[in-house]
């Protein structure tokens, strides 16, 4: 029988199965990072075992952490505390860490690609969300609860159900200055936030094709934002391409094996889905959010919805997105003023994005009145992003460019949104307060992002990639 991805990678990684209960679920990599991880070690120090094999986890630093030139002085508390302790414990158990000036450090789904840790066919977790961004490779990624991440040390397996399946295709080719980012959060806003819910998502079509695997990566990591378990892409020539020759790829004669391997997993012609959506892509305009969940958002053209637009049971989160973000029911998005803008996160701190937002600035100025803060999302990508000369366009243009991390996509760290200000962002939630208390947000692309703090208020970035 025709299977999909998810179905092979399912299969394969089943270790026992007794039937009305959940699978026992083999874990080949795990990230870790300084927020998730203190009380899964301290079960496992109580407990008095050793990790079950350290070569499945890989650790770093980035929620907490300031992204300022003077980040290794952790002024606050709290946050010191969690990175002293995350040094601590993987210092006992021996587990392989980025830290500080390795060269490596950066945010936990940008630094597995970019290492050639992240491969098809791997199950991958992570004590986060958005760990979902590793699908893009063919692997089956999906975030976890701190217990889970000390099951995992403690046995390299989990206890999971099958999930269910859907299948996302976006048709056709994107105009000039539209992009992945725009083609999830349509998705998103087609189907809502619950949309795909208790599923795994694969997307594919002509679109997905055509991407990078950066590009793809931004399309897995929102997954979550429609509820998805995971997502997943599977692989093929460019992400083959991406990953040979990077520090963990396999090597010599064990490449054309892993290739090959790798090749099988893609799903077969006919294999079945629980759901199946298509999203054509070829006439659409970039896309930013008005309200306080990823699913409330419009194509940039377009006139915020209506109370009529909505069922009686939705009305009122309508009215309390609107009350929230000051904005009125019916009114354009675009032409709405700004005091921040936002590039970086686990979802756009890849080079291909600061090159996106440099060929923006490129010769401009950002409005005055506007912060904008620019955060690569590893010391790799600030190390290339530096030697192609990507610092000095941001910074005569106005922005910050700064040291690497999660930084202002949540407000659990040094960076944080004003009560009241509005922010643009290419990051992945535009919760109340999620950039920090009263802070507003707006989800969009990088080019839009940068557009928009050029013009001091929320525009297309279209007319910059037209030629």
């Amino acid at each position: 029988m025709a299977k999909n991805i998810v179905d092979k990678i399912w299969n394969e990684h089943v270790v026992a199965q007794k039937k009305g209960h959940p699978a026992i679920f083999a874990i080949d990599l795990m990230m870790v990072h300084e927020v998730t991880s203190a009380q899964a070690f301290d079960v496992i120090r109580a407990r008095g075992i050793d990790v079950y094999n350290r070569g499945k986890l890989l650790a770093t630093v980035d929620h907490s952490i300031p992204t300022s030139q003077t980040r290794l002085q952790i002024v606050d508390d709290a946050c010191r505390n969690q990175v002293e302790t995350l040094r601590k414990n993987v210092e006992q158990f021996d587990v392989p860490f980025y830290d500080f000036g390795s060269g490596n450090q950066g945010i936990v789904h940008v630094i597995g690609p970019e290492l050639g840790a992240t491969q098809p066919g791997l199950t991958i977790v992570c004590g986060d969300s958005h760990t979902s961004t590793h699908g893009a490779f063919g692997a089956l990624a999906f975030g976890v609860g701190t217990s889970e991440v000390g099951h995992v040390m403690a046995s390299g397996c989990l206890l999971q159900r099958k999930p269910k399946t859907m299948k996302v295709e976006f048709k056709g080719q994107f105009q000039p200055g539209v992009f992945s980012k725009d083609a999830i959060l349509k998705l998103i806003s087609e189907i809502g936030v619950g949309g795909a819910t208790g599923h795994v998502v694969e997307y594919c079509g002509e679109a997905v094709r055509a991407m990078s695997m950066e590009e793809r990566m931004t399309v897995c990591n929102m997954s979550i934002e429609c509820g998805a378990r995971a997502g997943l892409i599977s692989p093929d020539q460019t992400t083959f391409d991406y990953i040979k020759g990077k520090r963990f790829a396999p090597k010599s004669e064990d490449w054309q094996r892993a290739v090959d391997y790798w090749s099988s997993l893609a799903s077969d012609s006919g294999a079945k889905y629980d759901q199946e959506i298509v999203i054509d892509v070829d006439q659409l305009k970039p896309m930013v959010t008005w309200g306080i969940n990823p699913g409330q958002g419009v194509e940039i053209d377009q006139s915020l919805p209506v109370a009529g637009d909505f069922a009686n049971g939705q009305v009122q989160g309508f009215e309390r997105a609107l009350d929230y973000t000051g904005l009125k029911a019916g009114a354009a998005i675009a032409g709405t003023p700004i005091e921040w803008a936002f590039v970086g996160s686990c979802t756009n701190g890849r080079i291909e994005d600061l090159r996106l937002v440099a060929e923006v600035l490129r010769g401009q100025k950002i409005s005055e009145g506007v912060t904008m803060y620019i955060v690569p999302g590893s010391e790799e990508v600030r190390e290339i992003a530096v030697k192609e000369g990507l610092d000095k366009v941001f910074k005569e243009a106005g922005a910050d460019f700064r040291m690497p991390g999660c930084s202002m996509c949540l407000g659990m760290n040094d960076d944080k949104v004003p009560a009241g200000a509005r922010c643009i962002s290419s990051s992945n939630r535009n919760f109340m307060g999620r950039q920090g208390p009263g802070s507003i947000t707006h989800l969009a692309s990088p080019a839009t992002v940068a557009a928009s703090a050029i013009a001091g208020k929320i525009i297309s970035g279209q007319q910059y990639f037209s030629n």
